[in-house]
C-alpha cells in the first residue's frame, strides 16, 4: 500500500533535504537563474527570513520530503503588503503526480488566512524550449488560474544561452478600501498547522 502524502510547515532542520531537491534545478536547468547551489546553512537562513512573514511548507510521504513551496516578498515597500511571490520545487522524480497543485492549494489557503490578495510568479521562459528549460512551469501556472502579465526579454544568461523571464499573477481576494492589514505568518502559525493537517493526497507510483 502506498503511503499518503501530507503537508506540514517547514523547519530549518529540513534545509539539507530541501537543498537536495533544489540542487538539480540550479545545476541542470534554467528554472533557477542561480549558478551555485546554496549551502544548507545559507538555505536555512533563507527559510528563516521567509517564515518571519510568510508560509513555507513541505509535502512528504513516509518521512521523505517530495517537494516544497513558499511565499516571499514581492516588493518590500508597504503598499505592496498584499502581494507575494510564490515559489514551488518538486523532487525531479515526483513531477506530474498532482503534488504541485496539492502544495499550491494549501499555500493559497494559508495566504488567504493572512489576507494576501495577489499571487505573483516569476518564471524562466525560453523562446525555444531546450534541454535546460521548457514552458512547463507556465503551463502549470495557467492551469492554476494564473495569467501572463509581462515578459522581460533575454534577461538571464545560463548554459551559454540567453533566457527570458515572465511574470504571471493570480488574484485570491477582494481589493477594497480600506484594506485590512495582512497578518504575519507567525500570528496564524497554529491555525496553519491545523489547516495543513486536513490535506491528504494518495501516493501513486505512476
Amino acid at each position: 500500500m502506498n503511503a499518503e502524502i501530507t503537508l506540514r510547515i517547514a523547519e530549518e532542520a529540513d534545509a539539507p533535504e530541501l537543498v537536495k531537491i533544489y540542487a538539480p534545478y540550479v545545476e541542470d536547468t534554467a528554472v533557477s537563474f542561480e549558478y551555485d547551489v546554496p549551502s544548507a546553512e545559507e538555505f536555512a537562513g533563507r527559510m528563516r527570513r521567509v517564515l518571519r512573514k510568510y508560509p513555507y511548507i513541505v509535502a512528504e510521504s513516509g518521512g521523505k520530503i517530495l517537494g516544497y513551496s513558499y511565499a516571499g516578498t514581492f516588493n518590500p515597500r508597504a503598499a505592496y503588503d498584499w502581494s507575494v511571490e510564490t515559489t514551488i520545487y518538486l523532487r525531479t522524480d515526483q513531477k506530474r503526480k498532482g503534488i504541485g497543485s496539492f502544495l499550491y492549494d494549501a499555500m493559497e489557503e494559508l495566504l488567504k488566512e493572512q489576507g494576501i490578495l495577489n499571487l505573483n510568479a516569476c518564471i524562466g521562459y525560453p523562446d525555444t524550449e531546450d534541454a535546460h528549460l521548457t514552458r512547463d512551469s507556465v503551463k502549470f501556472h495557467e492551469k492554476r488560474g494564473f495569467r501572463m502579465v509581462g515578459e522581460f526579454h533575454d534577461c538571464g544568461c545560463k548554459f551559454g544561452r540567453w533566457y527570458s523571464m515572465v511574470w504571471m499573477e493570480k488574484m485570491i481576494g477582494s481589493h477594497v478600501i480600506p484594506q485590512p492589514p495582512i497578518k504575519p505568518f507567525p500570528e496564524i502559525r497554529a491555525e496553519a498547522g491545523s489547516i495543513l493537517q486536513r490535506y491528504r493526497l494518495p501516493k501513486t507510483d505512476r
